[in-house]
C-alpha cells in the first residue's frame, strides 16, 4: 500500500466514524439522508436551519470509484417514474444505509434494469449457506 492509499484510508476512517455495512450491486438498500433546509425569515432578519432525515429505499445499480471517492448508485421506482441517486459511501450527508434484501446477480453494473418494469425489473433473492440462523 503506497502512501496515497494510506492517506486515502485515514481520511475515510476520519469522515465517517460508522461502520458501513458491505453491499454490492442487486441488493436492496434503504439509505438515510441528512437534508438540510435553509431559509430566511424577514421579520426577525434570520436563517433558519433546519435538519431532517429523508429515506431512499432501491436497488443498487453498482459501486464507482474506491477508497474517499467510492460512490453507488440507487434506482427506485417513484409513481410509475424511474429515479436514480448517486450517494458518496464516505459522506456524512449519508447518515445510515440498511440493506433489506441481497440480490442475486451476476454482473457488477446492471445497467439494463433502466429499460425493465414489472416482473423482468424483479431480481432473486440470494440464499447465503452457512448463515448464523442456520445453526439453531
Amino acid at each position: 500500500m503506497n502512501l496515497l492509499q494510506q492517506l486515502e484510508a485515514e481520511q475515510a476512517l476520519a469522515v465517517t466514524k460508522k461502520k458501513r455495512p458491505d453491499f454490492g450491486p442487486g441488493d436492496t438498500v434503504k439509505v438515510n439522508v441528512k437534508v438540510v433546509e435553509e431559509s430566511y425569515d424577514e421579520k426577525t432578519k434570520q436563517t433558519k436551519r433546519r435538519e431532517r432525515i429523508q429515506a431512499f429505499e432501491g436497488v443498487v445499480l453498482g459501486r464507482q470509484g474506491q477508497g474517499v471517492n467510492e460512490n453507488f448508485t440507487v434506482r427506485k421506482i417513484s409513481y410509475g417514474e424511474g429515479v436514480e441517486r448517486v450517494f458518496p459511501v464516505c459522506s456524512p450527508l449519508v447518515d445510515s444505509v440498511d440493506v433489506l434484501r441481497r440480490g442475486r446477480v451476476r454482473r457488477a453494473k446492471l445497467y439494463y434494469l433502466k429499460g425493465r418494469t414489472g416482473k423482468s425489473a424483479r431480481i432473486t433473492e440470494r440464499q447465503d449457506r452457512g448463515s448464523d440462523n442456520s445453526a439453531e
